[in-house]
């Protein structure tokens, strides 16, 4: 299961291993890394945009739909989110359309420091992930890790089963950000 509370990527010696929840190698218990995603299914999209429920009367028109209901991420208290490694209350407000095929998500930054807000202050609005559903997201850390693509954001929330978001640093390597998304 992915817990944001202290995750930690560490390379050794040329073996990545994940480590879950401690303080020191010793008493951490390893996690299998594999070599790729078990998964080629993308179950979402996601655009930043600066006024969530303007954008979203736009999607809702162009499908023919209800506008859907804005929420609020977690708090840091009750998300644990983290950003390049340390706490942060960096919260967005999102809108679901539920398509298909996939999910299209809607992303205002809101509150502090957070990936959706680097990217609308470096990019603009846009296209900042697409997101695979995975089980076990701390094995896919180090493993993406060791090919270049750190983790930078994660977070949990609690909304319908609960479970995690995890983003890794990926524009570089694939044109655009990774989201990883575990239902618990």
């Amino acid at each position: 299961m992915c817990k944001s509370t202290l995750l930690t990527a560490v390379i050794l010696a040329g073996l990545c291993t994940a480590m879950v929840g401690c303080a020191s190698v010793e008493k951490c218990q390893s996690v299998s890394v594999p070599e790729s995603l078990d998964t080629q299914r993308v179950t979402q999209v996601a655009v930043v945009v600066r006024d969530v429920e303007k954008v979203a009367k736009v999607w809702a028109d162009l499908f023919g739909v209800e506008v859907p209901k804005s929420s609020l991420t977690d708090p840091l208290e009750k998300a644990h989110t983290t950003y390049l490694g340390k706490p942060t209350k960096g919260r967005a407000k999102l809108v679901f359309f539920k398509l298909e095929n996939l999910q299209l998500e809607l992303i205002e930054p809101v509150g502090g420091p957070s990936t959706w807000r680097e990217f609308l202050e470096t990019n603009g609005e846009g296209v900042h992930h697409i997101a695979f559903a995975v089980k076990g997201t701390d094995k896919y850390v180090a493993m993406l890790a060791k090919k270049g693509m750190p983790l930078v954001q994660r977070g949990e929330w609690t909304a319908y089963t609960g479970g995690c978001y995890t983003y890794f640093d990926s524009i570089r390597k694939l044109g655009v950000a990774l989201e990883l998304l575990e239902h618990y």
